[in-house]
């Protein structure tokens, strides 16, 4: 299967210029997307269009990934309701250089291969570009008419709008397009890829290219990601879910994939993973005999998480949801690292006594009813006890006499109580 063939299938083709496919099959071709230095780390939004490029490299054709130190500064209007905050250059490059050691995870930039990856930063070719100079040299190509036919600016200047657009960012589709045409004349550059929402800049640079040196451009496009239940894509009651494991933790982004809906499970394990068509709907027809037992969800979460973390991260994902759901054992839970462990037991209830306390021991009648108030009394907690419903650690406890020590700390700072099955609360001793 092609390149193209393959993204059809995957139902990753949302538009794509007449010719593209054809230039294609005819050699190994250039192809950039932009990627937005907002934020020092990239998160599952931009996910499909990594892959994108990394099947454009295992296809035989040569990736470049543009990081928009320029275009950063001024904010892409596309599919925003209001101007975004402008960044320092100081902050660009901290976010440039986590972007890079990102993005070095999936392509390959060391081969010595013609298609081997490049990384170019737009700001290096813009910062020497005077704005007379470029008015002069772009701005005449395209006409005002030109460029408010774009959706990107008939939202932001339509009856709807109240904020208007300022002249920063209606410049924006012409900085993109010089990006284009640059990456033309200098590193033979075909092709552009990128969301949907880009399709107006993308044809802008186009459209650059054909007037001012009459070269081949192309332009492809993939749909955005959205869920099935029509919530945001890559969103959490925490907000963004990042592919830095300090913004995410490895377990936090494991669960992310393995709670994703049957519906959205077989979309996604198309676009986000490198499984093959076979392997695929094989799995995708395990998984409606017995949707019960998750077989895509589980299959999804794990070929994510070994490639934007490692399979150790993967395993101690995996271990860490062991211990969440009951299976785990108390070995488990003590050499779990402090992160994981704290994203696991994110959102259980919290108590915090004096780490002090611990040094001479504390009755667990006491710390789990007058300390606490786990337990409302101490005959709830006595019965719980006989039940053989109280594990501390993980271990159960069967004495009611038994005391509670410095050493019984995780990580010198926490002390995890199970209730019955699912009652989890956390002790924190400072």
């Amino acid at each position: 299967m092609n390149f193209i063939e393959d993204l059809k299938w995957r139902g990753m083709v949302h538009d794509m210029m007449p010719g593209t496919d054809e230039q294609l099959k005819k050699e190994c071709t250039t192809a950039y997307i932009g990627f937005d230095p907002t934020a020092d780390s990239l998160h599952v939004g931009s996910f499909a269009q990594i892959m994108l490029l990394k099947r454009f490299q295992l296809a035989g054709h040569k990736p470049i990934a543009l990081i928009g130190g320029a275009t950063g500064m001024i904010g892409d209007p596309s599919g925003k309701s209001q101007e975004r905050n402008l960044l320092t250059e100081a902050l660009l490059q901290k976010n440039l250089d986590g972007i890079r050691a990102q993005l070095a995870k999936f392509l390959d930039f060391d081969s010595k291969t013609e298609n081997a990856a490049e990384l170019v930063n737009n700001y290096d070719w813009m910062k020497e570009y005077s704005f007379l100079e470029f008015i002069r040299d772009i701005g005449k190509h395209l006409s005002v008419n030109y460029m408010m036919s774009k959706d990107s600016v008939k939202k932001r200047l339509g009856s709807e709008s109240k904020v208007g657009m300022s002249f920063t960012e209606f410049s924006y589709q012409l900085v993109q397009g010089f990006d284009f045409y640059w990456l033309n004349v200098n590193k033979n550059c075909k092709l552009q890829m990128g969301g949907s929402d880009q399709w107006g800049n993308i044809t802008t640079g186009t459209e650059l290219i054909r007037r001012k040196n009459g070269g081949d451009a192309y332009a492809l496009t993939i749909p955005l990601i959205t869920k099935a239940d029509g919530g945001k894509f890559g969103k959490t009651e925490h907000g963004n879910v990042w592919l830095d494991p300090e913004r995410t933790s490895p377990y936090a982004f494991y669960q992310f994939w393995l709670n994703t809906s049957d519906e959205d499970a077989e979309k996604f394990i198309k676009v986000f993973t490198l499984l093959s068509k076979e392997e695929i709907e094989e799995l995708i027809a395990r998984h409606r005999e017995a949707p019960h037992q998750r077989v895509l969800q589980r299959k999804l979460a794990e070929e994510v998480t070994e490639m934007v973390h490692s399979k150790a991260e993967l395993d101690a994902a995996i271990e860490a949801s062991q211990v969440l759901f009951g299976k785990g054992t108390a070995e488990q839970l003590k050499k779990m690292d402090e992160r994981t462990f704290l994203s696991v037991f994110d959102g259980v209830p919290q108590f915090q006594l004096p780490k002090s306390g611990f040094e001479k021991g504390i009755p667990v009648m006491e710390l789990l009813t007058d300390k606490t108030g786990i337990f409302p009394s101490k005959g709830e907690l006595r019965r719980t006890i006989q039940g053989n419903g109280l594990s501390i650690n993980k271990e159960k406890v069967q004495d009611q006499e038994h005391l509670t020590q410095i050493n019984d700390l995780i990580s010198n700072k926490y002390l995890l109580v199970q209730k019955g099955k699912k009652n989890y609360f956390l002790i924190i001793a400072q």
